[in-house]
């Protein structure tokens, strides 16, 4: 059987994407990859939670039930589209996006939590990559994520040594931005996507553009993209959502966003 995603709304302005594969320990198969990408496309929400069912985050790819005569072939065809199409739904999601880690999470399910923007962990669970111990060599651009969230010293330990780490190193590290109580996880990543669902879109949404442009470049900006982030900054300068931002901080209430 194939896995399933499962969608909620759990909170005001929050869906909730819950990766659902029993069987697999939450394996990424191509539907559970496309389902994704396909949540996320257009997405109707101020704030995106990504966890996994049955107390397991993800193992990773779906590869063990490929067939021998047919792995190479498989194997790519699995993480060259459904799983890169994933990650870039991630990337360019507008809205803020949070991982809610409550089991194991390990080799591409890792990477697919990393493209989260925030990312909480439950205590005792374990992170990794495996790739040394598979035969693998890792994408450059998987790699990469890596490198710019925890350095390039930790990303080779992680894939050079092909250990898990626990969730306090992790901590550490800058792999996740918390450590709960396995039974305050659940609580805590729904306060924290609702608090950035409640915070004024465009701040968030004009954040992320930068952030992601930021990541993009090599060296300086593009000329014609730092002129967008600009006009972007401006915009904000004159909105109606800045106006109701200060008074609201003012009078000590909360504000009442209209995304203009």
């Amino acid at each position: 059987m194939p896995g399933e995603l499962i969608h909620d709304r759990p909170r005001d302005g929050v869906l909730r994407l819950t990766i659902s594969n029993a069987s697999k320990r939450n394996a990424l198969d191509q539907a559970l990859l496309d389902a994704i990408a396909l949540a996320l496309d257009g997405v109707d929400a101020r704030c995106v939670l990504l966890t996994g069912a049955q107390g397991m985050f993800s193992s990773g790819y779906d590869i063990g039930g490929i067939a021998e005569g047919d792995f190479a072939e498989e194997a790519e065809r699995l993480v060259a589209h459904p799983f890169t199409a994933a990650l870039e739904a991630l990337d360019a999601c507008p809205v803020p996006t949070v991982a809610a880690l409550p089991g194991h999470t390990i080799g591409g399910g890792l990477e697919l939590a990393l493209a989260c923007d925030l990312r909480l962990a439950a205590e005792g669970i374990l992170l990794g990559m495996p790739p040394a111990k598979l035969g693998l060599v890792y994408s450059h651009t998987g790699l990469r994520r890596f490198v710019e969230a925890i350095g390039a010293p930790r990303t080779r330990e992680l894939f050079l040594l092909g250990r898990n780490v626990d969730a306090a190193t992790a901590f550490s590290w800058g792999l996740v931005n918390g450590v709960l109580a396995p039974g305050e996880l659940d609580e805590v990543a729904l306060d924290t996507a609702q608090e950035l669902a409640d915070n004024a879109p465009l701040s968030v949404r004009g954040t992320k553009r930068v952030l992601r442009e930021l990541a993009r470049a090599d060296g300086e900006l593009d000329p014609e993209v730092e002129r967008e982030l600009l006009e972007l900054r401006h915009a904000s300068f004159v909105s109606e959502d800045l106006r109701e931002g200060v008074r609201a901080f003012g009078e000590k209430r909360p504000a009442r966003w209209k995304g203009r």
